[in-house]
């Protein structure tokens, strides 16, 4: 990059930093609704690729795969209608997936916690944390899939936008110190 390239474009970048900031922020404080806006989203997305795995299946001639992407197309666009037309089945599900993701990870860090010699401490307490959380997740459910993906959701934004925030700032800089 030659030097009077660095630093252009800061504003764009902190602009993005603080939505996602101001987004995170919101969907901490509002997390009912940021799950079911998030549900949406992943229904219209399992929606798109799910009529492009089909068609794919229905129109691409000539390859072994075919069979297989009109059953992906098929689930994605059934799971797709069921996360845009019933959210709340939708968020069940995803947090479903999150304790199910967290006993395996939990199983999984226990099991190469007893095989480690170093380490061997905190990975035998990860692995109890990670299914204690799921524990807590199925224990606390249905409560727990309305706004735990919310609550999630809220925290990736925040640090996102703190990381490009800084990452603008640190941007700019550099442009002021080329005297531009």
């Amino acid at each position: 990059m030659t030097d009077s390239a660095r630093g252009i474009g800061w504003g764009w970048i902190l602009a993005y930093g603080v939505v996602s900031l101001l987004l995170g922020i919101v969907a901490i404080f509002l997390p009912i609704p940021a799950t079911f806006a998030a549900t949406i989203v992943i229904g219209a997305y399992l929606i798109a690729a799910g009529l492009f795995s089909l068609l794919a299946g229905v129109f691409g001639k000539g390859h072994e795969g075919r069979g297989y992407a009109v059953i992906v197309g098929l689930l994605s666009l059934l799971g797709g209608l069921v996360m845009m037309f019933q959210p709340m089945v939708g968020a069940i599900s995803l947090t479903l997936l999150l304790a199910l993701f967290l006993i395996v990870r939990g199983v999984t860090d226990l099991a190469w916690g007893v095989r480690f010699r170093r380490g061997r401490g905190l990975m035998i307490v990860l692995g109890v944390l990670n299914l204690l959380f799921a524990g807590y997740i199925i224990y606390s459910m249905p409560v727990a899939a309305l706004a735990l993906p919310g609550i999630l959701l809220g925290f990736s934004f925040l640090l996102s936008g703190a990381t490009w925030t800084m990452f603008a700032l640190d941007h700019r800089g550099e442009s002021l110190r080329l005297g531009e």
